[in-house]
């Protein structure tokens, strides 16, 4: 058995029998070096090595948390909630429940579209929008996998299809230079009219989860979330005007030096040295931050450690290459087992940026062979990459959901984030992604 499908198996298993994410990891990562022909020391020094490839987003996260903690001291979340609460007058009237939901549920929406390519600022915005809104959430019984399928659905459908921010990264400097590199002619204006028959399958999803999946009401300990509040829910309007200072400099800045770390950085000093947090110890915002976030950065790291070994084991390219030998002539069979085997290389590595590389070099030649037309080819190589991406433990599509809706700890990031994104979007992309390239 191929060491990439055995520890990818492995990994979603103990996940799902509630094994913590950072120990499945690490044990798949165990597994995925000794079936892959390396020894113990080989599998630990390479393990070791490539921790520290997750080191940056941990420490993104850790700040993020501590900046969210000290926004929602400075009163603008609790103003925000009280705001959208008082949207909803009467709570026993049907109609204002329904709008403010729809309300909600698009705005979320529209914040991580525009997280991707109008400000890229990625998963940024989750620590700091959604915890104060799982009070309205908890007014609404918003089912909050509802709300991780939305957020899910904005991280990823966007950078499939939109060539512009963390899409123009995918879609031009990835995608189709690394099919170009690899043997095909294509150009740039046919690499999002190829995805956009897969991107239908996203949205088919998408609509599946609001409309019956997750439609029903779901209720939560309003004790919970209160705790997860500041106590003085003052609203200060120094304050307040601070808090936006803040907000706008985290944002600048992180847009400027394109790192999360210093936008964050910024963004906590600002609220350290103006005052709004003269009534709580910085250092408390600080340790609740990083507390609130540990638990997704250790996942991140050992999610990079876990990675480096299915590499250095060398049965990624093996079982890429073992396709031709299984496939024969059967062209509708190819196109299903690539788009398969992206699907598992993706759940493992966590991130689709990270598997065109790796499945590009034999995917172009292989679909060449079979004659599939370059549109064909773009979405099985781009669909290939983009399964998985969604559904992954270690996939920072689901962790940022998770580190938003968790915030009272009401949320498991398997059974709330994982399984639901897998279901509602990586099943209908494999769907659609089949049928573009069979028909592209």
């Amino acid at each position: 058995m191929n060491a990439v499908v055995i520890a990818v198996c492995l990994m979603l298993g103990l996940s799902l029998a509630r094994v913590n994410v950072v120990i499945a990891l690490t044990i798949s990562a165990l597994v995925a070096g000794l079936v892959g022909g390396m020894d113990l020391q080989h599998t630990v020094d390479a393990f070791n090595t490539g921790l520290g490839g997750g080191a940056q987003i941990a420490l993104s996260y850790a700040l993020l948390g501590a900046f969210a903690v000290a926004l929602s001291h400075s009163g603008l979340t609790t103003l925000i909630s009280r705001k959208v609460i008082g949207a909803l007058g009467g709570e026993q009237s049907r109609t204002n429940y329904n709008r403010v939901r729809w309300i909600l549920l698009l705005s979320i929406l529209a914040m991580a579209v525009s997280s991707q390519n109008l400000l890229p600022i990625h998963i940024a915005f989750i620590p700091i929008l959604i915890p104060p809104l799982l009070h309205v959430m908890s007014k609404l019984s918003l089912d909050r996998r509802l709300v991780a399928c939305v957020l899910t659905f904005g991280l990823v459908t966007t950078y499939m299809i939109l060539p512009v921010g963390f899409g123009g990264i995918f879609l031009n400097d990835i995608l189709l230079a690394n099919l170009n590199t690899n043997g095909l002619d294509a150009v740039r204006s046919q690499i999002p009219q190829a995805m956009l028959l897969p991107a239908l399958g996203m949205i088919c999803g998408l609509l599946v989860a609001v409309f019956i999946s997750y439609r029903k009401p779901r209720e939560y300990k309003e004790e919970l979330i209160l705790s997860a509040e500041p106590e003085d829910e003052s609203i200060n309007p120094r304050n307040i005007a601070i808090a936006v200072v803040a907000v706008l400099a985290t944002l600048t800045t992180q847009l400027y030096t394109g790192s999360m770390i210093f936008g964050a950085l910024i963004g906590f000093i600002i609220f350290s040295f103006s005052g709004a947090l003269k009534h709580v110890a910085d250092q408390d915002v600080f340790n609740q931050g990083v507390r609130m976030m540990a638990n997704i950065g250790f996942i991140m790291i050992s999610a990079a450690g876990f990675a480096a070994v299915v590499k250095e084991t060398g049965d990624v390219s093996t079982l890429v290459s073992s396709l031709s030998d299984i496939i024969g002539d059967n062209k509708a069979l190819a196109a299903f087992l690539m788009l398969l085997v992206g699907l598992f290389i993706t759940m493992g590595i966590g991130s689709s940026f990270s598997t065109i590389p790796i499945i590009a070099t034999i995917y172009v030649p292989l679909a060449l062979t079979f004659g599939f037309s370059v549109a064909a080819t773009i979405a099985l190589v781009g669909t290939a990459a983009a399964l998985g991406d969604a559904g992954s433990p270690a996939s920072d599509s689901t962790l940022g959901p998770t580190a938003g809706l968790n915030a009272d700890g009401q949320h498991d990031h398997i059974r709330d984030s994982v399984i639901p994104t897998f279901i509602h979007y990586n099943i209908p992309l494999l769907v659609f992604g089949w049928i573009a390239a069979m028909v592209l």
